[in-house]
């Protein structure tokens, strides 16, 4: 009687280390906070290795400013903060930004389009148009146990 034959062992390619670094900070809904939320992010994207004045700080400036501004003038309740969260790894800057106004929320991706005069005096109506334009996702979740976040992600280069 012959003995089972020994299935090959595979040998496992070696991983680097994943490491996920994330911020979380909390704002006054006020102008005031949304402009230090993104002042604040990117001195963190540049303390994580993500140097001020670089294609992926720029685009991150540009969604955590939108983003916040749009929690100040649509997701605004009185006495409520908004959250700034962002999350870096290897391949992804994540980008969520929450209020707690969950019954205003903005139009799903996909549904973004351009206001209808574009060159007009409307201050509004262009932050999303932004967002979808420049993350490469974005969508809109539940936040527990109320409100609304908004996540924006940018693929970062290999």
């Amino acid at each position: 009687m012959t003995a089972p034959a020994t299935p090959p062992t595979a040998t496992a390619a070696p991983r680097p280390p994943v490491t996920v670094r994330v911020f979380t900070q909390r704002f006054s809904s006020i102008p005031r906070g949304a402009r230090l939320a993104r002042h604040l992010a990117l001195h963190q994207l540049h303390s994580w290795g993500v140097p001020h004045g670089t294609e992926v700080s720029e685009t991150a400036a540009v969604l955590v400013a939108e983003l916040a501004a749009n929690a100040v003038t649509h997701g605004r309740v009185p006495g409520r903060d908004f959250e700034l969260r962002l999350a870096l790894d290897a391949g992804t800057l994540t980008v969520d930004v929450s209020d707690t106004r969950g019954e205003r929320r903005p139009p799903r991706p996909g549904a973004i389009c351009l206001p209808a005069d574009p060159a007009g005096d409307a201050e509004t109506g262009r932050g999303l148009v932004l967002v979808a334009a420049l993350a490469d996702r974005w969508s809109v979740l539940d936040r527990v146990p109320v409100g609304k976040t908004v996540r924006a992600e940018l693929d970062l280069p290999r």
